[in-house]
């Protein structure tokens, strides 16, 4: 049987998905709350009673389609920021409610990425490809061909 403040904090922690403010939340000091919420969330007793809570949350309104929704409409829209957070908005709620952990295939994961590449843009995705170390040679190809691109334009 959970106390009245690792009760707080298992409330809290499903509304804020972050051990550090669901702590302060409880009442616990701003100065102990990364320490008091990391230790909570090591007794099972605790991460039980969150899981609980997080089945017992209802709502009339779809979650998943309206984050869809909001998602389709900042991509759209160039609203690259807000395409991520729904996007990892929704990898959490999805993660939520998967008991059997992740498992996607290598068609579905390919498509999520090129999803999220096509949100971040071009420049974006080359600077992240500059940093893999696999990568190096195709960017050094990539600029060659901005370089020539240019050449031509200009």
């Amino acid at each position: 049987m959970l106390n009245e403040k690792q009760e707080k904090f298992a409330e809290a922690y499903v509304l804020h998905r972050n051990a550090t403010e669901a702590a302060k939340a409880a009442g616990y000091s701003a100065a102990s709350a990364n320490n008091q919420g990391y230790r909570l969330m090591q007794i099972q007793e605790v991460v039980d009673r969150v899981h609980e809570l997080e089945q017992e949350l209802e709502t009339d309104v779809n979650v998943i389609e309206e984050i869809e929704s909001q998602y389709t409409f900042a991509k759209a829209n160039g609203h690259t920021n807000s395409a991520i957070k729904a996007l990892e908005l929704l990898s959490r709620i999805r993660g939520a409610n998967n008991n059997t952990g992740l498992s996607m295939d290598k068609d579905t994961l390919e498509t999520a990425i090129v999803g999220c590449l096509n949100v971040l843009g071009e420049e974006k995705v080359v600077q992240l490809l500059s940093k893999c170390d696999f990568a190096g040679s195709l960017f050094d190809e990539y600029v060659e061909d901005e370089e020539d691109e240019a050449k031509k334009e200009g």
